[in-house]
């Protein structure tokens, strides 16, 4: 039996948890969108073709914000092709997933989901292929009431209000040779420069992201940021962060540590801000908005057969398709307790993405859909995490986690809001029930309600034929006995307790 202690510091603040941490991301891949959350001919369509189903269990979910439309769609989308009547809408070639686009679905149709939804729309420019030109005409037909061409034109859609977007992402993993239009650090400085400055002259408080690396592992990460924050770092707000996490060789240990990755990325970008703050001598603050992150099995999708030939393009084809374990599961908790430990650097985030492109939500076309593992976890972060996150000193064994290191087996996050505390905890042993004691003195009385997600088989899931084998449990477990609480996690395991 594995034995960790955690003691919560009450008077060390971390930062304060912004709901924007809670994010999701649409993008026009796969199944995403057309069978996802688009069906018209679904039963449970409404009258603009949207699925009921997955709009309840988006709502379950709690997201916050979802990034649209890509991604890397975006650097070859030309928004203008999803506007107007829908039989004048052109059909395209989506170069970055080798599908056909056929503009079903675009700003206005995806606006209005959004409201339905109860969510915040993040909106994503074309800076691989297109300009400053463009991502400024979207502006005008997106935020602008009337009395010009381009609001004008919106209205004329059947969209009278402005869809008062005021989150704007200046392009996509730019960084990234793959991406159409990829340019090197100093190039894309500039023109995300020139961009976040022409969309300010509109408004000012628009809050801006320009693109950081696609991953840690880049080539060029860190001089990336510095670079590109030399050119804008004060006319943008965030820089991004992108990383998935994927079970390599089967070394169940090393993926569980995967959020320890994150905390390293995410102080390693922070260094990087405050380096260039410090150089030009700024009071602005740029945070970070950690806008594509997720497990992804990214071998298995280079592996898989995808259609290359230059005359075939499928619409909708299934792409990204990932059957979460609970072990992906167990990850995605610690993940989102990494964001909750960085809530000081981190203001927003994105879980790539939303429906069944690598996605805690599933469907089939004309059946069901359903909950993956990693549903859960994230559902009850959303659900429970308000206020702050609390500093908490974690006493516990440790483990060899490859290239990360010695690393916890137990980890522990405590937030604390206006009605309570809140403590998520992980067990990252493979073989070893872990018993945890946090110190909760003087902060909480009593247990409000506590879930645990854990199975004997580690490798369990949800399909369409067993969409409920998974789930969230009572964590019966959980004592709080003058003010300590006490929890045992069995392996491999995310727990959340929520105490008043």
């Amino acid at each position: 039996m594995i034995r960790a202690h955690a003691t919560v510091r009450p008077d060390a603040v971390i930062g304060d948890i912004d709901r924007r941490l809670f994010g999701s991301f649409v993008e026009h891949l796969g199944r995403c969108v057309y069978d996802g959350i688009y069906e018209p001919g679904h039963e449970t369509a409404d009258a603009d073709g949207f699925r009921e189903d997955v709009l309840a269990l988006v709502r379950e979910l709690g997201v916050s914000t979802v990034r649209y439309p890509g991604g890397n769609f975006v650097s070859g989308y030309r928004w203008e092709d999803g506007v107007g009547p829908r039989e004048q809408r052109p059909k395209r070639v989506d170069l970055a997933w080798h599908s056909l686009e056929t503009n079903e679905v675009g700003l206005n149709e995806f606006a209005r989901w959004v409201e339905k939804s109860g969510t915040e729309l993040m909106l994503a420019v074309n800076l691989g292929t297109r300009g400053v030109l463009e991502a400024l005409d979207l502006y005008e037909y997106t935020n602008i009431r009337g009395g010009t061409a381009l609001s004008d034109l919106r209205v004329s859609h059947g969209a009278p209000e402005p869809h008062a977007v005021t989150m704007w992402c200046l392009g996509n993993e730019m960084d990234g040779p793959w991406q159409l239009g990829h340019r090197n650090a100093d190039d894309y400085g500039k023109i995300a420069a020139q961009t976040a400055r022409g969309l300010k002259q509109f408004d000012p408080s628009l809050q801006l992201v320009a693109c950081g690396s696609s991953a840690r592992d880049m080539p060029t990460f860190g001089t990336w940021e510095r670079t590109v924050l030399e050119h804008c770092y004060d006319d943008v707000d965030y820089i991004s962060c992108h990383a998935y996490y994927n079970l390599k060789k089967g070394d169940v240990a090393a993926f569980l540590a995967s959020p320890v990755d994150m905390d390293l990325f995410i102080a390693e970008v922070g260094q990087a801000i405050d380096e260039v703050r410090a150089s030009k001598g700024s009071d602005h603050e740029v945070r970070i908005s950690f806008d594509e992150w997720n497990v992804w099995d990214i071998e298995r999708y280079h592996e898989e057969d995808k259609v290359t030939d230059p005359q075939v393009w499928p619409v909708a084809p299934r792409l990204l398709e990932d059957s979460y374990t609970v072990t992906d599961a167990v990850v995605v908790g610690g993940l989102l307790m990494s964001l909750l430990r960085n809530v000081d650097r981190v203001a927003a985030a994105s879980l790539a993405q939303l429906v069944n492109v690598i996605a805690p939500i599933m469907t089939e076309p004309g059946g069901i859909a359903w909950k993956q593992t990693t549903f859960f976890p994230f559902a009850t972060a959303s659900r429970l995490a308000q206020g702050q996150s609390l500093t908490v000193d974690v006493d516990a064994p440790t483990y060899d986690a490859g290239k990360l290191g010695s690393v916890p087996l137990v980890d522990v996050v405590v937030t604390r809001g206006e009605h309570g505390a809140v403590v998520f905890a992980t067990n990252r042993s493979t073989t070893e029930s872990a018993t945890v004691e946090v110190d909760l003195v003087g902060i909480s009385t009593e247990i409000d309600e506590a879930w645990l997600l854990a199975d004997d088989d580690i490798t369990a899931r949800n399909t369409l034929d067993d969409p409920e084998r998974v789930g969230l449990r009572a964590f019966d477990s959980a004592v709080l006995d003058g003010g300590v609480l006490r929890v045992e996690l069995p392996p491999v395991s995310w727990g959340a307790v929520s105490l008043s």
